[in-house]
């Protein structure tokens, strides 16, 4: 060895032996004011929600590329076997195969968008509403057949989402139970519409998978949805007598009409004792779980409603069946458990 590459190896050495340190510092502390010194796991803690949104953003991006590579791999391997070009194979599985949008689908997608449209005229905006109704199936069509060619071409997937550690907190729940192969945790808000909208998704999780799903509630009533938690805390006094799903259903189902006399009105619907259910209102005393769930929720993430999170992997909003079929699916297959 030269004088002067030992010489280089030596100061790296030395160089290399005070980065731990370094390190160790940095991740004590990150800043100081006056004699407060605030660390990077305090940091880490007071950005918690934004940190998870970035990273399932960075998964999302991630799996849409992997999805669109995987599309392209499998039309050339497709196209090789069947002698033809990946132009010609697209033209005839799926541009051959989209039909003409029936004046009644060219009509719905008219009314449903007045509002956007302003003044313009359904003839006027026709040849868009087609080319839209068009290029959406043959979207679905392209999705069909490369999910056919997977299992033609045997296609497997390593990259894993994102996984948050909820906890259930021994909140109501329905479904499969601790051994159901999927947990579904849902921060909710009875007076938010869009939970209101998800409650009807939810219902068909369960009827579409059964005991192999396990749904779990939680509270989130957001703050500038005044009757929310009031309605919390009266599903809480319902599940204190073994009603709470009822009860539960009673208030999405009437979410323009949350007052206090209208949820006392809900618990005689229900079958509930009214004077305890009266004295429990009074009382509040799941206030300290309620406020758990707005707490835990805002670690994870949290910061609508509603907010699934489906083994762990965050799903935000009032998302078709068709988007919790998909995930689902996916940690059903993971675990060795057929979807159907």
């Amino acid at each position: 060895m030269k004088i002067a590459s030992a010489l280089t190896v030596v100061a790296l050495a030395a160089s290399l032996a005070v980065v731990p340190a370094s390190l160790a510092a940095q991740a004590g502390k990150v800043a100081t004011v006056g004699e407060r010194t605030i660390t990077r796991a305090e940091l880490e803690d007071h950005v918690r929600a934004k940190l998870i949104e970035l990273e399932n953003q960075r998964y999302e991006t991630l799996r849409e590329g992997l999805d669109e590579m995987i599309a392209d791999e499998l039309f050339k391997q497709e196209a090789k076997t069947r002698g033809t070009s990946v132009e010609e194979l697209r033209k005839q599985e799926v541009t051959a195969k989209v039909t003409e949008p029936t004046d009644a689908e060219i009509q719905k997608v008219y009314d449903d968008n007045k509002a956007q449209l302003g003044s313009q005229t359904l003839e006027q905006v026709k040849p868009r509403i087609v080319e839209y109704l068009k290029q959406q199936r043959a979207e679905q069509g392209e999705a069909a057949f490369v999910a056919d060619l997977k299992k033609k071409h045997k296609t497997t997937v390593a990259l894993r989402p994102p996984v948050i550690d909820v906890a259930t907190a021994g909140r109501p729940e329905r479904g499969g139970g601790a051994k159901a192969p999927v947990t579904i945790i849902e921060f909710s808000d009875y007076q938010c519409p869009f939970c209101g909208r998800a409650e009807g998704t939810v219902d068909e999780v369960l009827k579409a998978y059964g005991e192999k799903v396990r749904i779990v509630y939680r509270d989130y009533p957001l703050p500038f949805h005044p009757q929310a938690r009031p309605a919390s805390e009266a599903a809480n006094c319902a599940h204190a007598q073994g009603k709470f799903w009822p009860y539960h259903a009673k208030l999405f189902a009437n979410q323009t009409a949350l007052g206090e006399d209208k949820l006392k009105e809900y618990a005689k619907d229900v079958g509930l004792d009214e004077t305890k259910f009266e004295q429990c209102l009074k009382d509040k005393p799941f206030k300290a779980a309620i406020d758990k769930d707005i707490a835990d929720g805002g670690k994870v993430g949290v910061n609508g409603t509603p907010a699934f999170f489906i083994n762990g992997r965050m799903l935000s909003g009032a998302q078709p069946f068709e988007k919790f079929k998909e995930l689902i699916d996916e940690e059903l297959s993971a675990k060795g458990v057929s979807p159907s």
